[in-house]
């Protein structure tokens, strides 16, 4: 499975070092065209408002659109969440628009409020190392948006379909389980393609 990582901003290179590590091969997507011939895309953290400028200065908007329009998985971490929620808390306009969720920036504070915990995700069998890092949270979703776990009662990990969220940083850990459930996803959707 090809997997791109938005390189736009954010830890690109710790992203295609997880894929790899789950089985999958990763390579960095700096121009629209470079979405051709994947199986699937992660949208990495960095900072949502100039990750949106960005995507709208290279022409990514329309592209990622069309892209989950055709079924392919795409997967948002921590800024990432961000830029696929189709509300964000406070702002007019959201970016992608793609998952049926409302979202709030920074919810977990700043810089120095930076924590790691081992969470419980649905799907996977032992606890998750996570790192938030002035994470966002995901206020709201709605029924058709599966809750894969959730840390002190608010909702951290999301699936739509073939669209996959998280709040914290799942490739700055040695853990490539989320990582590798994003591969059986995308295994998933070229198999249906197929049939």
């Amino acid at each position: 499975m090809k997997i791109g990582v938005l390189a736009l901003q954010g830890a690109v290179a710790e992203h295609i070092r997880s894929i790899e590590a789950a089985g999958g091969q990763g390579v960095a997507v700096k121009r629209i065209e470079e979405l051709q011939g994947l199986d699937g895309l992660i949208i990495p953290g960095g900072e949502s408002t100039t990750i949106g400028k960005l995507m709208r200065k290279y022409g990514f908007i329309d592209a990622i659109r069309e892209f989950s329009r055709q079924g392919k998985p795409i997967f948002g971490t921590c800024a990432g969440l961000i830029v696929l929620a189709d509300r964000i808390d406070g702002q007019e306009d959201a970016h992608l628009q793609l998952m049926d969720m409302k979202v709030a920036r920074n919810a977990f504070g700043r810089q120095r409020e930076s924590f790691e915990t081992d969470l419980a995700i649905k799907g996977i069998e032992e606890p998750v190392r996570a790192v938030f890092i002035r994470a966002p949270l995901i206020m709201e979703v709605s029924p058709n948006v599966d809750v894969l776990s959730t840390y002190n009662g608010e909702i951290v990990t999301a699936r739509q379909g073939h669209l996959l969220a998280s709040s914290y940083h799942p490739e700055l850990t040695d853990d490539y389980r989320l990582h590798a459930y994003f591969l059986d996803m995308a295994k998933e959707a070229a198999a249906a393609k197929e049939q």
